[in-house]
């Protein structure tokens, strides 16, 4: 299951996201409401667990008009504000629950197992393009019968990819997708990456599939041969 945390606490959030990881789940990082929306765009969470008081708006606020506009995962809130005011007007908000800091690592893992168990539409944890399946959950991925073994950040470059097959990804949306906001990115660490990508589906029988647009960005195209 993949969470992404919003929250403008550079050390809580990597405190929770690395607690979360060790509990088996996949973690990404937003420092405020942009860098969320960044993140959204770029992958599919299953959770996400959201502050409040954030730098650039209210979290309470987006989260209304994320419900209202589009459809939005499960969200959590997590913030200092323990009222019961605060805690009425946040479910209210569209909260699918309501914790108060500081919370321990294994009640924030066991709400988010409960929200996972209860009854209704989750999103499809495999995704297709052609002849390629992604298991997005496990982060398994296979081209008919053969099984493809892929690090964690290659496996997020692939479903990118494969979510908007036919169409140019740019170069700055596979950045913001793959590397954290504060981590220091090389020149050619976006190139280096597809290349691996690109090498281990064409090792697997998958060629043709992943192109360069020059300039531009890349496109998984989903005829491969």
């Amino acid at each position: 299951m993949r969470v992404l945390v919003v929250e403008d606490n550079n050390r809580l959030g990597r405190l929770i996201a690395s607690g979360l990881q060790r509990r088996g789940y996949a973690c990404d990082v937003a420092l405020c409401l942009r860098e969320a929306e960044t993140a959204m765009y770029g992958a599919t969470y299953d959770a996400i667990i959201l502050d409040l008081g954030l730098p650039d708006g209210d979290g309470k606020e987006w989260l209304i008009a994320r419900r209202k506009s589009r459809d939005m995962p499960p969200a959590i809130m997590l913030t200092a504000r323990g009222g019961l005011e605060d805690r009425v007007t946040g479910l209210d908000a569209g909260a699918d629950d309501y914790m108060v800091k500081p919370v321990e690592i294994e009640e924030l893992a066991a709400r988010l197992r409960a929200l996972f168990r209860r009854p209704g539409p989750r999103t499809p944890t495999t995704i297709e393009a052609g002849r390629l399946q992604l298991d997005v959950a496990s982060r398994t991925a296979r081209i008919g019968e053969t099984e493809m073994d892929f690090s964690r950040r290659e496996s997020d470059l692939l479903e990118l990819l494969m979510r908007r097959a036919g169409t140019v990804v740019h170069r700055e949306v596979i950045e913001n997708a793959l590397y954290s906001y504060r981590e220091p990115v090389t020149p050619n660490a976006v190139e280096a990456a597809v290349s691996r990508l690109r090498r281990k589906l064409e090792d697997a029988g998958l060629t043709g599939a992943l192109h360069t647009i020059r300039g531009i960005g890349y496109m998984l195209r989903d005829n491969g041969t």
